[in-house]
C-alpha cells in the first residue's frame, strides 16, 4: 500500500468492484436497502453471488426499498480517516439522493471536533460507473502527486463534464419505482419502445429521446456521444460502460464504442450496475460514461 498526504474516498454507488476500489486505496462507504423487510449491503461485487440474487428476486416481483446515509453513518466512517490525516471525501449525487447534505452536517460536527484537520466533502453530481469514472480519475492525479486541494478544485470544474447516457430496454422496475407510469411503460414495453436518457447538469435523469429497439437505442446513444465527447468523434479520454445483467448488450456497446472511436484511452471498463442504483433502473439498462461539453439542464 502507498503512503499518502490524505485520504481519498467515496461510497459504493460508483459501481466498480470494490477490489478494483480497495486496490486504489480508496475506502468505501456502503449503502444499504431493504427488502421484505430485511436490510442488505450493496455488495460491489465482494460476494459473487450478491447480485445476480438481487436480478432474481426483482425477476420474482420484489421492490427493494433503498436507504439514504444518514449523519451519524457520515460521522462514523470518515471519523477514523480524519484521526490519520486529512481527508477528500467525493459523495453520491445529490440529484439521486439528499444523502450528501448529511455528508456536508457531518463534516461541519467533525472539522470542530479536529480543527488541525482538512476534510472536503464535494457533491459529485454523478451516478454509477460515471460516478466510478470521476473517483478514479481523481485516484489518477492523487497519484501523480496532487493536492487535495486541487484535486477539489479540479472536480468543481469537471464533475458536469462526466457524461451519463444510458437507454433501458425493460421499463418494468422504472414502473415499479414511479420513474416511469404504468400505462406510458406498457406501452413501451408492447412497441419495443427504449427510451434514451441522461443525466442532466443537476445529475437528474432526463429522457430526451425514444426510439424502437435496441440496435436504434445503441445507435442514438453513440451519436449524442459523438456529439459531446471531448474532440467528437477523436475522443482521446477514457470510457466506462456499465449494465444492469445484460452482458451481452453491454458487449455490443462497447464494440460500436470502439468503431466509432479508435482514440478511447485504453480498454473500456465494462461494469455492474450495483443493487441501489438497480433498484431503480432493474434489468435491461446499458450506460456509456465519458468526458464532454458541459452537462445540459
Amino acid at each position: 500500500m502507498m503512503e499518502y498526504a490524505y485520504t481519498l474516498s467515496c461510497e459504493s454507488t460508483v459501481d466498480l468492484p470494490y477490489s478494483y476500489v480497495s486496490g486504489r486505496d480508496i475506502p468505501v462507504l456502503f449503502y444499504k436497502y431493504v427488502i421484505d423487510g430485511e436490510t442488505f449491503v450493496d455488495d460491489m461485487l465482494r460476494d459473487p453471488n450478491a447480485l445476480p440474487e438481487f436480478y432474481a428476486k426483482l425477476d420474482a416481483g420484489k421492490l427493494p426499498q433503498t436507504t439514504q446515509i444518514n449523519e451519524f453513518e457520515y460521522e462514523e466512517f470518515l471519523e477514523p480517516l480524519l484521526q490519520k490525516g486529512d481527508v477528500l471525501h467525493i459523495a453520491f449525487g445529490s440529484g439521486m439522493t439528499q444523502s450528501v447534505g448529511n455528508a456536508f452536517r457531518a463534516a461541519e460536527t467533525l472539522k470542530e471536533k479536529y480543527p488541525d484537520r482538512k476534510l472536503i466533502v464535494i457533491d459529485s453530481l454523478c451516478s454509477s460507473s460515471g460516478y466510478g469514472l470521476l473517483v478514479d480519475t481523481c485516484a489518477d492525479m492523487r497519484d501523480a502527486g496532487k493536492s487535495m486541494e486541487e484535486i477539489a478544485e479540479w472536480v468543481m470544474a469537471n464533475r458536469n463534464k462526466v457524461h451519463h447516457q444510458f437507454y433501458s430496454t425493460n421499463l418494468t422496475q422504472f414502473r415499479r419505482s414511479g420513474r416511469v407510469s404504468g400505462p406510458a411503460a406498457t406501452i413501451a414495453t408492447i412497441l419495443n419502445i427504449c427510451p434514451i436518457m441522461r443525466l442532466n447538469d443537476e445529475g437528474r435523469i432526463i429522457a430526451y429521446d425514444k426510439v424502437r429497439g435496441k440496435k436504434a437505442a445503441l445507435k442514438r446513444t453513440i451519436d449524442t456521444m459523438e456529439e459531446h465527447a471531448q474532440g467528437g468523434a477523436a475522443y482521446s479520454g477514457r470510457c466506462f460502460v456499465c449494465h444492469s445483467a445484460v452482458p451481452e448488450d453491454a458487449a455490443r456497446t462497447v464494440e460500436a464504442l470502439k468503431e466509432r472511436f479508435p482514440n478511447i484511452e485504453g480498454e473500456i471498463r465494462i461494469c455492474d450496475i450495483g443493487t441501489i442504483i438497480g433498484a431503480h433502473a432493474g434489468r435491461g439498462t446499458v450506460a456509456v460514461f465519458f468526458f464532454g461539453d458541459e452537462r445540459a439542464h
